[in-house]
């Protein structure tokens, strides 16, 4: 599994791969790296999190196998276990963006690695239609 620095996945968005922010899609509307589609991992609750259950079903009706994509979540976990359910269903070109949005933590919550936003990259925020969760969950 190859991960990167969001520094280093701004240089693969510019060269053609897309990336896909795992986070619910509150946390997306919020903001989220430039031109960022939004496929949750989880979905935010009255009880917390609980996993989409739709997810691959989601992921595989939009990505075809060898799309070239980076990963993204909040601080590096739920993009670390997406990118590896991807590559088990046999997706090739799979990058975890490790530092996610807000920075890699650790259990203390002192940032290890800076995230997008620390780093300065295009953000935006809001649903953009055809990239938002609601729309691509419509994909068949």
């Amino acid at each position: 599994m190859k991960r990167v620095s969001p520094k280093q996945a701004k240089v693969l968005l510019e060269e053609g791969w897309v990336y896909v922010d795992v986070r619910s899609e509150p946390e997306f509307e919020q903001g989220h790296p430039a031109g960022a589609m939004n496929i949750p991992l989880m979905h935010a609750g009255p009880m917390g999190m609980t996993p989409n259950p739709d997810f691959m079903r989601v992921f595989e009706a939009v990505f075809p196998k060898d799309a070239k994509l980076v990963v993204g979540c909040q601080a590096g976990g739920r993009s670390l276990r997406a990118a590896q359910l991807l590559e088990g269903a046999g997706y090739q070109d799979i990058v975890d963006q490790r530092a996610g949005f807000g920075g890699a933590r650790d259990q203390s919550g002192r940032v290890l690695e800076p995230g997008w936003v620390a780093e300065k990259l295009p953000v935006e925020t809001g649903n953009p239609a055809k990239r938002c969760y609601s729309d691509l969950a419509k994909s068949k």
